[in-house]
């Protein structure tokens, strides 16, 4: 008999899964139906299903919200009926974060991105009106992450937002590892300038260097721009960048 034994197949991953809360379930699959993102999710890379909130609503004309406790404008999404949806959503995904996007939420940064890229997937909230009864947040352990200093109509467009960027980090997605390596935020840098032909237009020509050959000195370009771009516009980030075995950013 021969020695060999047949090796046992690799574990496959289940497609990353999104789950989006909302009362307007008709909003996706919206952007992320198109290009590769939408290619992906036809192939089955990854998955994205919509719980809709207002079938947990109360009443016949399934009412998800009240006016703020204290007074004040607009109204509040209530926590009963937002408990009841969440509970729903997590009877088949209770070991994936649970999201609620809102603009006093952590910032979302790449760290994070791949965090949740890495994981099954993601449960996630998409508020509206004046936000959500603080007692589902802390009831449900929710994770508040905001996409901006700035107020939309919902979150509806920041879901979009963080499923694109956790989906085309997905194996197979975008198909280019050393691409992704070199883009914005995942060197802790703002990406350097890119060109491509005409080799001049309109006055102004690709700088020479990146026609050199010299891919050593491309490299140390990129790098120095990249660092400029950044240092002008994200000190901060630059302050957080850590620095090599030289001392240098």
């Amino acid at each position: 008999m021969s020695a060999e034994t047949t090796p046992e197949p690799e574990e496959t991953r289940p497609p990353w899964h999104a789950r989006v809360l909302t009362i307007f379930p008709d909003m996706f699959p919206g952007s992320l139906g198109v290009s590769l993102v939408g290619t992906a999710l036809e192939n089955g890379l990854w998955e994205l299903d919509c719980v809709d909130i207002r079938d947990f609503g109360l009443t016949k004309h399934r009412t998800v919200d009240d006016t703020p406790a204290g007074g004040g404008a607009g109204m509040v999404m209530r926590a009963d009926v937002l408990a009841a949806a969440i509970d729903h959503a997590r009877e088949d995904m209770p070991d994936v974060p649970l999201i609620y996007l809102s603009p006093r939420g952590q910032p979302l940064t790449q760290a994070r991105v791949r965090e949740l890229s890495a994981g099954p997937g993601a449960i996630l909230l998409a508020g509206r009106f004046e936000g959500v009864d603080q007692r589902v947040i802390e009831a449900r352990g929710l994770e508040e992450i905001s996409i901006g200093d700035y107020v939309l109509s919902g979150g509806e467009l920041a879901a979009m937002v963080l499923i694109d960027a956790c989906v085309r980090l997905l194996p197979g997605v975008l198909g280019a590892e050393a691409s992704l390596s070199e883009e914005s935020f995942e060197s802790g840098l703002l990406e350097y300038p890119q060109y491509t032909r005409p080799r001049d237009w309109e006055g102004r020509a690709i700088p020479d260097i990146l026609l050199s050959g010299d891919h050593k000195r491309i490299a140390a370009w990129r790098r120095a721009e990249a660092e400029r771009l950044t240092r002008e516009r994200r000190p901060d980030l630059i302050a957080s960048h850590p620095k090599d075995t030289k001392g240098k950013t």
